[in-house]
């Protein structure tokens, strides 16, 4: 499948691996719960890359990975509508309900809801069948769902098309013991603009989807030749044309991929609603907006003393844009204000050009906010890779940054630093960046609709949880609400800003470090003594070339020190500020 790239050659053993890759790209793009396997995968790739074969440029794969990643961009933000039943959860492509028979529908999957017009609550009288047949059905559904019965196959007629329907009847067993039955159709539906879909994947034609509807109702080449008054010879044709159009080798591997894009769109629709963390301890922050001099909306907001000393706290990749409770009414307390610009491709605030520099105009951008709310002087506390963000902007700006905070720092590619991380997302991200932008697109943003479907708290723990020390402060209720609720510009319910974390991220290993050797404003740095993505020690040989740069650790504590030490990051950062 793969032939060699020009300027390089792969190890047999790499090539044979992405060939394999292949199938599990779209495997996680039709059910992100596959992302593990791609992941051990990958770095099974990863290990056997020869250093001439880095960045890896394979036309084939990565013509696959966007493909793959359209297949993403279409899932939604929630696994089932909150009216689903669970066990109905796994059943998309046909029909199904459940009833106990007496009066009323419990539950349907889409399929059901399209097919015949229900929802749940509606009586058993809405199904589109005659009067007799739902007296029948009601009947069966009794006696199946009470065990007095087998389950049963019903012919019925629709009302809507008059065209026979074949009903499977089966009893279910519930955890509240209440008798009911789960009523299955065989004919699978297809969905709405759903032959849209396959044109705009795939760039069929409308008589090639006709011929794709009709293998996903079970016709044989014969039968959709007749049903279209075509040859058999001309529909064999397009079979070959649409085999090829879709990088399919058989009929079945052709149904298998087509019906699986139909999971997602019968799943189309489902969109979760996310609220404000349990227990609602976070004051509700309005987000302000502002239009930049090149016309895009940058979104901020703020907590604190509104006339206090200005602290510009930069998010970091991760979106983190609240503290604890109690930190917020600290910072009001101790006289600071906290201005948190919501970066470019996070939230709403619009990306930048693609062809512009990331750090020259996210400082920018920082520029216009500042000038916005008339701010002359200020500190900055920066997370993660955002300290070159702070560098920048005190570069452009000479007098406005009083000093800089850097906490929980990701390290820029400075030789052997860059490996220095045992975190293994971390190192994970970095290799992948480094091997293939598009796979690093991929990746992060098939975690993100894992993250959406399945509830962030497991997405946190994976990236957060990888010391004792972030493991344990991720027991407490409260920094974990804040947490979910503080990374909602990065993950949440308006979307997600896997784009802007992957540009990021790219951005950020094309190294920085010349940036510190140019600062001319204090730089603290502070890292937990049990970070694992920048430990203490690398980053003190990292620091010690900068006469400007401060490293301190706390000890005890992980990447999420700003939430769990709060107190500790308040005492360092007043004295950085400008009151």
């Amino acid at each position: 499948m793969f032939e060699q790239a020009e300027d390089h050659s792969l190890a047999d053993e790499a090539s044979d691996a992405l060939t394999s890759l292949v199938h599990l790209l779209y495997a996680v793009a039709l059910d992100p719960g596959r992302l593990g396997d791609f992941v051990a995968a990958w770095e099974a790739v990863l290990a056997v890359l020869p250093p001439a074969a880095l960045p890896l440029r394979h036309p084939d794969f990565e013509r696959h990975l966007r493909r793959a990643r359209r297949f993403l961009d279409r899932l939604p933000a929630a696994a089932a509508p909150p009216s689903t039943s669970p066990e109905l959860c796994g059943v998309l492509r046909v029909p199904a309900f459940l009833s106990d028979g007496i009066m009323r529908i419990s539950a349907c999957n889409r399929a059901a809801g399209s097919a015949f017009g229900i929802a749940p609550g509606a009586p058993l009288a809405a199904l589109p069948f005659e009067a007799a047949d739902v007296v029948t059905l009601s009947s069966t559904i009794r006696m199946v769902a009470r065990r007095a019965q087998r389950p049963t196959n019903l012919r019925l007629r629709s009302s809507i098309t008059g065209a026979p329907v074949i009903l499977r009847v089966c009893p279910i067993d519930r955890h509240d013991a209440r008798p009911q039955a789960m009523v299955i159709s065989t004919d699978p539906v297809w969905p709405e603009d759903f032959g849209a879909l396959l044109q705009e994947t795939f760039g069929l034609t409308p008589a090639e989807v006709e011929i794709v509807r009709g293998l996903t109702l079970g016709l044989p080449i014969r039968d959709i030749a007749e049903l279209r008054g075509r040859a058999v010879d001309t529909v064999r044709t397009q079979m070959r044309s649409i085999q090829s159009k879709t990088e399919t080798h058989s009929q079945p591997e052709l149904l298998r991929l087509v019906l699986g894009l139909m999971d997602i769109a019968l799943h189309e629709g489902a969109r979760a609603t996310a609220g404000s963390p349990a227990g609602g301890a976070l004051d509700p922050l309005p987000m302000r907006s502002l239009v930049l001099p090149d016309g895009r909306r940058m979104e901020w907001t703020e907590f604190g003393d509104p006339a206090g000393a200005p602290i510009l706290h930069l998010h970091g990749d991760y979106g983190l844009a609240r503290w604890l409770p109690a930190a917020e009414r600290a910072a009001r307390l101790r006289g600071l204000r906290v201005v948190v610009p919501v970066r470019a491709g996070y939230g709403r605030s619009h990306p930048l050009p693609e062809a512009s520099d990331l750090t020259q105009g996210t400082a920018l951008d920082l520029v216009a906010l500042v000038d916005q709310l008339g701010i002359s002087r200020c500190a900055v506390l920066a997370l993660g890779a955002d300290l070159r963000f702070a560098l920048t902007l005190s570069g452009l700006r000479p007098r406005l940054v009083s000093g800089i905070l850097g906490c929980a720092l990701d390290l820029p590619p400075t030789g052997a630093e860059c490996d220095a991380s045992r975190d293994r997302w971390s190192r994970l991200l970095a290799a992948t960046g480094r091997a293939s932008p598009e796979a690093l697109g991929f990746l992060v943003q098939a975690a993100a609709v894992q993250a959406r479907l399945r509830g962030k708290e497991s997405a946190l723990r994976l990236m957060f949880g990888a010391s004792p020390a972030d493991a344990a402060a991720l027991r407490g209720a409260e920094l974990r609400a804040t947490l979910i609720a503080g990374t909602d510009i990065c993950i949440g319910p308006g979307g997600s800003a896997h784009e802007a974390f992957t540009r990021s991220r790219l951005d950020a290993g094309q190294g920085w470090a010349g940036l510190l050797r140019q600062a001319r404003v204090p730089v603290r740095l502070l890292h937990g003594e049990e970070d694992p993505v920048a430990p203490p020690q690398a980053v003190a040989r990292f620091a010690a070339p900068f006469p400007a740069v401060r490293p301190g650790t706390l000890p005890g504590a992980g990447r999420l020190l700003v939430l769990s030490d709060w107190q500790e990051v308040l005492d360092r950062l007043i004295p950085l500020s400008a009151r």
